[in-house]
């Protein structure tokens, strides 16, 4: 009789790697990162990187969103001058 994948217990030590805009994920330790993806510094399980990316990353926006929406918010555009007939 042969196991199913999904009944084997996953044995595999990750690492959490971000990229540029600080989105994570985890990654194989024994592998090269992929393109544009940096260590974080943790590894462990898949449980324990996982739990340190819910940890630390607490806004899911893409880094280029969250300066742009900033930048919005700093500097709002001006009102129109255009009423609206009622």
């Amino acid at each position: 009789m042969s196991q199913n994948d999904s009944d084997r217990e996953d044995t595999t030590i990750y690492k959490a790697v971000v990229n540029h805009e600080e989105q994570y994920s985890i990654w194989p330790a024994d592998r090269q990162n992929p393109l544009g993806w940096y260590d974080t510094g943790k590894s462990g399980t898949k449980a324990e990187c996982l739990a340190y990316i819910k940890e630390v990353w607490t806004d899911m926006r893409p880094l280029s969103l969250r300066k742009r929406m900033e930048e919005m918010a700093n500097n709002p555009a001006p009102a129109s001058s255009e009423s609206v007939a009622a």
